[in-house]
């Protein structure tokens, strides 16, 4: 079973996601650090407190040390109701004056205050320690205050701080999340506009989509219009062909037909030997007529697919010299080549440019007189390049120059069928490669018929 494609929703849904969660990871530890931290201050302000306050009520009495602790102290202790308190006050000699002999000291005490932790009877304990000096005559040296109390109130503290901020962040997640929904439902409109503008067409319809989109999404409607472009010459090629075979092989298929019904039934050998001939003749014509026909549709297949490449004109030229066809009945069989000696460039598809100068060679052996010339040159305009054929017969008048390319169209006063396709067929090349078919005559009088192309880069 084929795997069924991922959407552009599920895809964006699933990358927000993980945006989301990688932010939210970050948030919360950033969000604990901050609670760890602010609990801390809060806490470590509850203790320099009640350590300031128990060593304000530090005196000396009778060259001893003499402690009042005062009940404001532990009031302040006592907003951590979960926690254990512990106090020690010692005298210069580090013996205790009162409170848990336990209490280490700190490694350093300030004249300020120092906080730091120990484990005391299997919790992390918070201290904060403070220094008060006497220099009295019965007393002089300092006194140390130890105060502390275990963490639960600030842990408790901490996580409730990150909760409230992780609660603050699920809610602008969700809204973000409501957001971005929204903003994709919204962008993926145009593509639900699309899927029905083509879903309601009738399927013979190929015009271009007209969708009002997002600059994103135009570059998608801009190919399925070059793609429905492609399309309809596939289908313009295909009708055109059947179009050109019932119009231009009804009538020889008819006299072919006619032409073995009568030597069906002829006993005389001379006029046999006769309708034998114009048998021959008309399928050779016949023959002909379905090559151009093929031709053709091959020419205007090209033009979609093959690539343009730097060609030498010249090149083009000693190829049809080669491959014209030369069974072409009484007439001359001379091609003249007129090559210059610079190389004539242009870009195109070569085998495109080689069938079309054959079809022009080709009509003039059969239209036109000899001798025949394909000429090869660089206009002195520089821009343009072309490549021609002359011939010393009547050629084509010049009011029915302009609807020669046509299909259907023939050579005036030819009675061949067949000519104007072969011009049909220079004519499709010489659009598809933004060039034109031109007639004209010489200053000598001959009929000149010329594929003009624009000029690439190198030629002279």
């Amino acid at each position: 079973m084929a795997r069924r494609p991922a959407s552009i929703a599920r895809r964006l849904a699933v990358a927000i996601t993980l945006i989301l969660g990688a932010g939210g990871l970050v948030v919360t530890v950033a969000a604990y650090a901050y609670g760890r931290q602010a609990a801390g201050e809060a806490y470590d302000r509850l203790l320099a407190g009640a350590a300031f306050e128990i060593g304000r009520s530090v005196s000396i009495a009778g060259g001893g040390v003499v402690v009042d602790l005062p009940v404001s102290a532990f009031e302040l202790l006592a907003l951590a109701p979960d926690d254990r308190v512990f106090y020690r006050v010692v005298d210069r000699d580090g013996a205790t004056v009162t409170g848990n002999d336990a209490l280490p000291p700190p490694p350093s005490v300030a004249e300020d205050v120092a906080f730091y932790v120990m484990d005391f009877a299997g919790e992390p304990v918070r201290l904060a320690a403070i220094r008060r000096r006497f220099a009295e005559r019965a007393y002089s040296g300092p006194v140390d205050v130890f105060v502390g109390h275990t963490t639960r109130a600030r842990s408790a503290l901490a996580w409730d701080i990150t909760a409230k901020a992780l609660l603050i962040l699920a809610a602008a997640g969700l809204a973000t999340v409501a957001l971005a929904a929204f903003a994709v439902r919204s962008s993926l409109l145009p593509l639900a506009r699309i899927e029905s503008e083509l879903l309601g067409r009738d399927p013979k319809d190929l015009s271009p989509l007209h969708v009002d989109s997002p600059q994103e999404i135009e570059t998608i409607v801009a190919a399925i219009n070059r793609f429905m472009e492609r399309l309809s010459r596939r289908v313009t090629v295909m009708q055109t062909l059947i179009a050109d075979a019932t119009h231009q092989l009804r009538t020889p298929i008819s006299a072919l037909r006619a032409q073995a019904e009568l030597a069906t039934a002829e006993d005389d050998p001379d006029r046999l030997r006769g309708i034998a001939r114009r048998i021959h003749q008309r399928a050779v014509g016949l023959g002909r007529l379905a090559d151009q026909l093929l031709n053709q549709a091959l020419i205007i297949h090209r033009a979609d697919i093959a690539e343009r490449e730097p060609l030498d004109l010249r090149t083009v030229a000693v190829r049809v010299t080669e491959e014209t066809d030369h069974d072409l009945p009484d007439m001359g069989r001379e091609l003249g080549l007129e090559l210059p000696d610079d190389p004539v460039m242009t870009r195109g598809d070569s085998l495109s440019l080689v069938e079309a100068a054959k079809n022009l060679v080709n009509n003039a052996f059969r239209h036109g007189a000899a001798p025949v010339s394909l000429a090869v040159a660089a206009l002195p305009d520089g821009a343009s390049v072309e490549l021609s054929v002359t011939d010393h017969g009547p050629g084509i008048p010049p009011d029915d120059w302009p609807d020669s390319g046509r299909r259907f169209a023939r050579a005036a006063g030819s009675s061949t069928q067949g000519a104007g396709l072969g011009l049909a067929i220079v004519n499709a090349v010489a659009e598809a490669h933004d060039g034109s078919l031109v007639f004209s005559r010489t200053p000598d009088g001959r009929f000149k018929a010329a594929l003009r192309l624009p000029a690439a880069r190198g030629s002279r």
